[in-house]
């Protein structure tokens, strides 16, 4: 059974629980989001060829430190960056490092910034230089798929219905649904109930109701959808080595359908059509 209550002063997380949050909520996921969705447009102009991630994690890092927020993953769980950088066949969680990125990569960038206790969650695909027209393509079909799953966060409706939305459409364009990975209840709390799965049947799920704030982050693979974990703990690849992408917005439920808390204020959210 699921209870929906009135989120309180101080969170935690129940099983089962779903906060439902009041205008005060939601004016604290603007201002994160906002600033979020800053940091990855900054990032935007910084990603070519030759640059390491742990230079990008440093941008992202100063940006917050100078704008008064807190990266939400540093420290998180022995978590050391202020971003996670997924390269490729990397699905989430990449850790940043020396490395330079390289002409024909893909790669998604993912950052929680903390301001004034809430959190601003949201992730983007990033092309490096010239990319091959599958890696072109799958980032399309992840882009589409999230839009899709949006359209499907509405009052009346239920998580099922958004992971049903991102499924048959991913699955039609001959990519898979990464199952390992959802999106999450967001706000004071970091992870929030509910869980928010990109894959399932309508009509099933917790019905989604005004007040409620969430992510929605699909994971899309060119090939099969299992993952597995390197064994730093944190990166996830592909098992079968094929390429990955994902984006998140932080969303709020809202009386007539849903605010995105995380939209990119240069229209840069979707690098793609920015470069078009």
């Amino acid at each position: 059974m699921i209870n929906y209550v009135d989120a309180p002063a101080k969170p935690r997380r129940t099983s089962g629980t779903i906060p439902l949050h009041g205008p005060d909520g939601f004016e604290g996921m603007r201002k994160a989001g906002q600033l979020t969705a800053r940091a990855l447009d900054l990032l935007y102009e910084q990603i070519e060829p030759g640059v390491t991630t742990a230079a990008l994690d440093q941008i992202a890092y100063e940006f917050s430190r100078d704008n008064g927020a807190v990266p939400a993953t540093i420290f998180y769980r022995g978590y050391r960056h202020s971003i996670c950088t997924s390269i490729n066949h990397v699905v989430c969680h990449g850790i940043p490092d020396d490395r330079p990125l390289r002409e024909g990569d893909i790669v998604n960038i993912d950052l929680t910034l903390v301001v004034d206790g809430w959190h601003g969650d949201s992730s983007r695909m990033y092309p490096v230089g010239d990319i091959s027209r599958k890696a072109e393509r799958l980032i399309e079909v992840t882009y589409e798929s999230l839009e899709r799953g949006i359209a499907a966060a509405k009052p009346g409706n239920t998580t099922g219905d958004i992971g049903a939305a991102i499924q048959s459409f991913a699955e039609a364009e001959r990519t898979s649904v990464v199952r390992d990975f959802v999106g999450h209840g967001v706000g004071k709390l970091f992870h929030d109930e509910p869980n928010i799965m990109h894959f399932g049947a309508p009509g099933t799920g917790p019905e989604l109701r005004p007040g409620m704030i969430f992510t929605i982050e699909p994971m899309i693979n060119l090939g099969r959808p299992h993952v597995k974990i390197l064994s730093d703990g944190w990166t996830a690849v592909t098992r079968d080595r094929t390429l990955s992408a994902q984006c998140e917005h932080s969303i709020g439920i809202t009386e007539t359908g849903c605010e995105i808390f995380t939209l990119s204020p240069d229209g840069l959210f979707n690098p793609l059509n920015a470069r078009r």
